[in-house]
């Protein structure tokens, strides 16, 4: 059994709920409990440590929303996948906004779902990671300061002690993320420097609209970010030629959720946290993950969802292999000015596009 790697199932379908641990057990080697009920299933989970939970849907006697609530005040990076009986995109959408990591229709794709937990398993390690790391940095700092109340001709030391140790701790984190983050581009060659380029655009339109330098950089760490929560799809989505089916959809359309999830940790992140949620949200309110609309939307995003759309047409990729020519993304732009772009952001790209 892989050790760490425990599998817990809440299935009221009890002979799929059999199938699905013996496969797992077998095809995966992983260590899994089983219940049949969603009250059973607390207890369980309240009295044991558990890194994948599998859920099904339709519960029979608890709503799974309220479920799923309970399963996070136990384990705040609880890592949940569902087990859809059928297609609802409402209930994705509502499931995602509490933390759902993946969802998996009936009947049961072993493969897809082994696929699904090890990328979880990976999400679990990380989430955990910064949480213990962000818990350290917590009782260090409250040390400091028990240590500045007691040696107060010492405070000044202490607090450039202090400020260097967070400086520190922030780069180390930056530079996990970041390089996380090019991993993620470096999946399909395609979309290798996508990131970067996407944070070139977003900066010159920023200084074009003539933004304060420190809302520029918080910009350009969201740009380098943006694509973060890509991590848990499967690469036969990212890298499909042909069209996307709805199920196929729903999944990239859950990557700005995961990836604020990851950075939600880092509290000196919380800016750019909220451009990441953000970046993939439509001036007319027709984006996600929550229809925001208009000045709704944080400035910083709309201007990521501009320079990530437009290194996106002018950049080949497995669904389109000869990339718009620059006067064509541009006419684009123009015609999806005041619906999908904001016509300020817009007007600004425009002023700069030949220098780009």
């Amino acid at each position: 059994m892989h050790e760490g790697r425990k599998i817990f199932i809440v299935d009221s379908d009890e002979p799929e709920g059999r199938y699905i641990r013996e496969r797992l057990i077998l095809d995966g080697n992983y260590s899994v409990a089983l219940e049949f009920s969603g009250q059973a299933g607390l207890v369980t989970f309240r009295e044991n440590s558990f890194d994948i939970v599998l859920v099904r849907s339709g519960l029979s006697d608890v709503d799974c929303q309220d479920f799923l609530r309970e399963l996070k005040k136990v384990d705040q990076n609880c890592v949940a996948i569902i087990l859809l009986e059928a297609e609802n995109l409402k209930l994705i959408q509502d499931l995602s906004r509490l933390g759902v990591y993946a969802f998996v229709d009936e009947p049961v794709n072993i493969e897809k779902l082994l696929f699904l937990i090890r990328k979880g398993l990976e999400l679990r390690s990380l989430t955990v990671t910064n949480h213990k790391m962000v818990q350290s940095l917590n009782e260090q700092n409250a040390s400091l300061q028990k240590q500045n109340t007691l040696l107060a001709k010492r405070i000044e030391e202490s607090t450039r002690n202090l400020t260097r140790l967070y400086e520190d701790l922030r780069s180390t984190y930056m530079r996990t993320i970041k390089v996380l983050a090019q991993a993620i581009d470096a999946r399909d060659h395609y979309t290798h420097s996508h990131s970067e380029n996407v944070a070139r655009y977003a900066v010159a339109i920023c200084e074009e609209l003539k933004l304060p330098a420190k809302e520029i950089e918080m910009i350009r760490e969201a740009c380098e970010l943006h694509d973060l929560g890509k991590i848990g799809v499967e690469d036969s989505i990212l890298l499909k030629p042909s069209s996307l089916t709805e199920e196929e959809w729903a999944q990239i359309k859950l990557h700005p959720m995961t990836a604020a999830r990851i950075l939600e940790p880092l509290t000196f992140l919380n800016g750019v946290t909220d451009l990441v949620k953000q970046h993939h949200e439509h001036y007319d309110g027709s984006g996600y993950p929550d229809k925001r609309k208009g000045d709704d939307i944080l400035l910083g995003a709309r201007i990521i969802h501009l320079a990530d759309a437009y290194d996106s047409m002018i950049s080949a990729r497995a669904y389109r292999k000869v990339p718009l020519s620059k006067e064509d993304a541009i006419m684009e732009i123009r015609k999806n000015t005041g619906t999908q772009f904001d016509p300020k952001v817009v007007n600004a790209f425009l002023r700069i596009a030949d220098s780009l």
